[in-house]
């Protein structure tokens, strides 16, 4: 996906001085960030501080770069001091991605680019169908998400959507790579106590060797400020006098 998004910033004609990659997490784009923006400030900024450490390898490279630790919905940066915002599969993990918007939306400058993928809520559709829908995470539709964008002030925003499928030899093979990768359900009405062996024999049993991935890609412009343009109306009040 990332790769995807690096091939989408060939159309776009811009020179950032500072870029904010919004939920970094090892910072696996900032290599190739860095050398197409050449003198940018690179900041990574992500909610796991474990994570952060080990994407200072990338940055070892990097004359300047700054690593933040918190939350996307209350970036600790300042208002329009950012130019690109870049986010790679961190949105769908937030429960509350329109506050995230609002917040990309204030710290990017005017005419400032925001350029993000996130997962639509086809995502796992064979999980979820086996194991039930609370067990697996909730992921918004891709027109929400647009509509989210025009409320947060950005103009022109640009969706749209590849449906990705992995095919594995066991079922076990599927619910050992979303582990691995650290994949997991951030609902808030999960079930939270343990489900047991016989739960996950018959998980097995009614799960599908395949995993559907609905990866949403997004852009839009941070729109600039309109002048606004008092219209003042002058009445005149007539007595005829006899």
């Amino acid at each position: 996906m990332g790769r995807r998004m690096l091939e989408r910033l060939d159309y776009f004609k811009i020179a950032p001085r500072r870029i904010l990659d919004a939920g970094s997490g090892p910072a696996r784009e900032a290599r190739a960030l860095a050398a197409r923006y050449r003198g940018a400030q690179l900041v990574a900024l992500d909610f796991s501080l474990p994570v952060l450490r080990g994407a200072r390898g990338w940055f070892r490279f990097l004359g300047r770069r700054q690593a933040v630790c918190a939350d996307l919905s209350r970036l600790p940066l300042a208002a329009e001091s950012i130019d690109l915002v870049w986010s790679n599969m961190a949105l769908h993990w937030s429960d509350d991605p329109a506050a995230v918007l609002g917040e990309f939306g204030r710290v990017l400058a005017a005419d400032g680019l925001v350029m993000f993928s996130t997962l639509g809520p086809d995502t796992l559709k064979e999980l979820r169908a086996a194991a039930g829908p609370r067990r697996v995470h909730a992921f918004v539709d891709m027109h929400d998400i647009g509509d989210m964008l025009v409320a947060a002030g950005f103009a022109a925003p640009v969706m749209d959507m590849e449906m990705l499928t992995l095919s594995y030899r066991r079922a076990g093979e599927l619910l050992s790579d979303l582990r691995a990768s650290g994949q997991t359900s951030a609902r808030a009405d999960r079930p939270r106590g343990l489900a047991g062996r016989g739960f996950r024999e018959r998980l097995l049993a009614a799960l599908s060797p395949r995993a559907s991935f609905e990866v949403v890609y997004g852009h839009a412009w941070k729109a600039a400020p309109r002048e606004r343009r008092e219209t003042v109306k002058t009445i005149g009040l007539y007595r005829r006098l006899s």
